[in-house]
Formats: structure tokens, C-alpha cells, sequence
């Protein structure tokens, strides 16, 4: 084979991506792959906001979103080890197996640096915080989790590309535009750089930032697709005491609850005891996301809530729905907004003097103090305040008027493509796996997807 000819070529340097990578070459080391990535290596992602600039100037490729690790290389690294939730793996293989998969990859995450340390192992101490949700209407997701910290992540991304560089070719800075196919069978890839590579397979890992562009991709190859829910809301800021018998205990407590007004369904997602909270950019759209380090505490814990809505036709644009939200936001706020719930409550917009007399002050030094009433449906707003009601019950003090709400946070998950039980697609040989395939959402799910694939792709190699 020549450079331009693959054995297999993975789209996609995040998670999915990754393990697809790990799993080929170290099962069999004559195996020639090509990873493309669109974004920049680990070591060269820097986002300019901040250091260079005040404000998004709009990078292309933008480092917090694309490179090495993908979108969640920035995350607050946690690892799910349930398949209650992080992704739809199960919809596609068995439960037991998703489970096997899920301490599998664990064990690589740790063999790069990853903590051993599993929160939510004291059952008694569980058992009584699930009885306290009941109480309360809530349904607490039991699982065991790992919390690699969002600077432990890093480190850890880092090694894994330091090791697969020297195994496989990764190209940076070069996005896959076409996946070539011919007589139902994927052949090959055209690139942004005019390339064209051939492949006996191909592994389609884009994450979130390249959903669009695999949307379009299936569309064009007909492979179908079905609307994910999109979840809108915001993210809460507390006291880390308020939470601390909780986090102390399962570290992320994943809560449930329907509300009584619209039987919406409404979700916690991504806490961050200790932690503080930060912008994310979605391609100059500013939203909320939270942090916590391994090796350093702040005295808050933060979370979002979401208010998950599925649309039905004629709507098809439940991410366009999403992101207009949030401009909204960055309309109001040139950023994200930041509200006390008295404030909300009493039909005002937070100000400066407002919260430099609050209990809490916002880890979130650049969110612009406003009123999250304007941005945010009141059927969310409504759904969300009777959600803090009911976690008051579980955690007293969330329901206070110095508790913080930003916004917005919205989660923008991408399109599902039709796969079977070996994440195939209609398309022979194509295989599509990850947050943007539509199929997982977070990292142990995602890093799991990308074994399945590996695995099959090994199992035709060897027939």
C-alpha cells in the first residue's frame, strides 16, 4: 500500500475516535490506519479568550470544540460506569455487554493515569439518599463514577495520542468533506486539503462539533436518521455544603423528575462538586458548562439542569432550536447571564449591587448579571423552579434565594443514524459510532463505541 492507501480510516480524534485507534493497532500491530482529525493536536489546542482577546473571535478550527480529545477534552472527566445513562449503547448491543465494554475502557483510562477511585460504593448511604428523592418525587440513578478531574483528562488525552502517534498516521488540521462510496460499499475519504484516501474501512467518530457535517453526509448516502431531544436549561450554583451529604456519598447524583405543570421531564447533568463554572463556545454561541479539578477546591458545587424536549413534525431542527436560545443570551448578556433565584421569583433582573450583597458570589467572574425570564420559554423556567422545589426537600438550601442560575446551558445532541448491532450503517464497511453519530453522550459510552467498531472491523480483517 502506498500513504494514500488504509486498511482503516477513523473520522474523528475524540473519544470514540480514540478507542477505535487503541483497540485496531494493539490487537493487531500490522494494521495501517489513518486517523483525520479537523482540530489541532493536544498540545497546540489554546483558546485565545482571555489571554489575546476579550471575546470570541470565531478560530478556525476552534480549539475548545475540534483536536485532540474532542469536546470533551476540556470536560470535567467523568467516567459512568452504568449503562443507565451517558448514551443509547444498550438500543444497539446488550446491556451486559455495554457493561463489560464500560470496565473495559476504564481499565485503559487508568493504565494512561486515570483514578482508581470510584465514588457511590457505600450502599446503605445510597439506599437512604434514594429514599429522600422518593420522598421528594425524584428518581435517583444509582451508578458508580469516576472522576478524572478536567486537568487529570488532559493528561491523560495527551499520553494516549503520545503513544498512537507512534503507532498509526494522524493527520491534524484536516477535515473529512466526503466519505466516497461505490456500489453501497465505503471506499475512501476526500479531505479539506483536496486528498483523497482509500480505506477497507472507515470509521465515522465526529463528535459533536462534526454532527452537522455527518448529517448532511447521511442524508446524501441515505442512511437515515431520527431527531435526538434537545435539553435546554441552566446551570445552578450553590454552596458546596448545601450538597455535600449528597456528592460526599455518589459524587454526581443524577436526579429525575416530572413536574406537575407540564409532566415535563427534567434531569440533573454534569455536577461539579467543588467546582466552578465556565463558558463553553459553540462556534461564537457562548453557553454554561461547570468544572471540577482533581487538584484543587473551591467551597461551591454546581449542575445543570435540563428540560429534555423531544419535537415532533413538522419541527426538524431541534439543535437550530437550541442554539437560538442561547443567542439570545449572548444577545442580552454579550455572554452568559446570571440570575438569583429571588430575583427570578420576584419578576427582576439580577444587578451588580444585587449580588455583591448575596451570600454567594458567582465562580463565574465574566457572566453578566440579568434576567434568564426573558431568554428561557416560561414553560422551562417553570418546569426548572419546581424542580429546585423538590430538591430542596433532598438537599436543603437549593431552594434559596441566593442560589445562582446561568444561562443558558443546552445540550446539542446530534441526529441518530440508523446502525445495527455492530454500529454498521446501510452503507457496507461505514461504521459510525460516538456523540456524532447520535448514539452516546459522554465519555465512557463514546470510548466504548469505538470498541464495538474496532472489533468488527478486526473480526472481517481476520475472515
Amino acid at each position: 500500500m502506498n500513504k494514500k492507501d488504509y486498511d482503516v480510516i477513523i473520522i474523528g480524534g475524540g473519544p470514540s475516535g480514540i478507542f477505535t485507534a487503541l483497540e485496531l493497532i494493539e490487537k493487531d500491530e500490522n494494521l495501517n490506519i489513518l486517523l483525520l482529525e479537523k482540530g489541532k493536536n493536544i498540545d497546540d489546542r489554546n483558546c485565545p479568550i482571555g489571554k489575546t482577546v476579550d471575546k470570541c473571535i470565531k478560530c478556525k478550527p476552534c480549539s475548545i470544540v475540534t483536536g485532540w480529545g474532542g469536546a470533551g477534552a476540556f470536560s470535567d472527566g467523568k467516567l459512568t460506569l452504568t449503562t443507565e445513562f451517558g448514551g443509547v449503547l444498550d438500543k444497539y448491543i446488550t446491556k451486559e455487554r455495554l457493561e463489560e465494554l464500560i470496565k473495559y475502557i476504564d481499565t485503559i483510562y487508568v493504565r494512561f493515569g486515570g483514578t482508581e477511585e470510584v465514588h457511590g460504593m457505600d450502599e446503605q448511604k445510597v439506599l437512604e439518599i434514594e429514599k429522600k428523592a422518593a420522598s421528594a418525587d425524584l428518581k435517583l440513578i444509582k451508578a458508580h463514577i469516576k472522576h478524572l478531574g478536567t486537568d487529570k483528562n488532559y493528561e491523560i488525552l495527551k499520553k494516549i495520542q503520545y503513544y498512537l502517534q507512534n503507532k498509526i498516521n494522524i493527520e491534524f488540521l484536516t477535515a473529512v468533506e466526503e466519505i466516497i462510496v461505490e456500489d453501497n460499499k465505503a471506499v475512501g475519504v476526500k479531505t479539506n486539503k483536496g486528498d483523497t484516501f482509500y480505506g477497507k474501512y472507515i470509521a465515522a467518530a465526529p463528535g459533536r462539533e462534526g454532527s452537522e457535517w455527518f448529517k448532511g453526509e447521511s442524508e446524501r448516502l441515505g442512511l437515515g436518521l431520527k431527531n435526538n431531544a434537545v435539553d435546554v436549561g441552566v446551570r445552578v450554583e450553590v454552596p458546596a455544603v448545601v450538597m455535600k451529604d449528597i456528592t460526599d456519598v455518589v459524587y454526581e447524583s443524577k436526579l429525575i423528575y416530572y413536574t406537575d405543570s407540564f409532566d415535563d421531564r427534567v434531569r440533573t447533568f454534569c455536577m461539579n462538586p467543588y467546582g466552578e463554572v465556565v463558558i463553553e463556545n459553540n462556534d461564537g454561541i457562548k453557553t454554561v458548562n461547570g468544572h471540577s479539578y482533581a487538584d484543587k477546591r473551591t467551597d461551591k458545587t454546581n449542575f445543570a439542569l435540563l428540560v429534555s424536549k423531544e419535537f415532533t413534525e413538522p419541527f426538524n431542527s431541534p439543535i437550530a432550536y437550541g442554539k437560538y436560545i442561547a443567542s439570545l443570551a449572548n444577545m442580552l448578556g454579550e455572554g452568559v447571564l446570571v440570575q438569583r433565584l429571588g430575583d427570578l421569583l420576584d419578576g427582576r433582573r439580577s444587578t451588580h449591587e444585587r449580588l455583591e450583597r448575596s451570600l454567594l458570589q458567582p465562580s463565574l467572574k465574566d457572566a453578566t448579571p440579568g434576567d434568564l425570564s426573558l431568554v428561557l420559554p416560561y414553560r422551562f423556567l417553570q418546569d426548572i423552579v419546581e424542580m429546585l422545589k423538590a430538591m430542596d426537600k433532598v438537599a436543603p438550601g437549593v431552594y434559596s434565594k441566593h442560589t445562582l442560575l446561568y444561562g443558558v446551558e443546552v445540550k446539542f445532541y446530534s441526529s441518530r443514524v440508523d446502525l445495527d448491532g455492530k454500529l454498521e450503517t446501510k452503507v457496507e464497511n461505514l461504521f459510525a459510532g460516538g456523540d456524532g453519530a447520535g448514539v452516546t453522550r459522554g465519555l465512557a459510552q463514546a470510548s466504548a463505541a469505538g470498541v464495538v467498531m474496532a472489533r468488527e472491523i478486526l473480526n472481517r480483517n481476520e475472515s
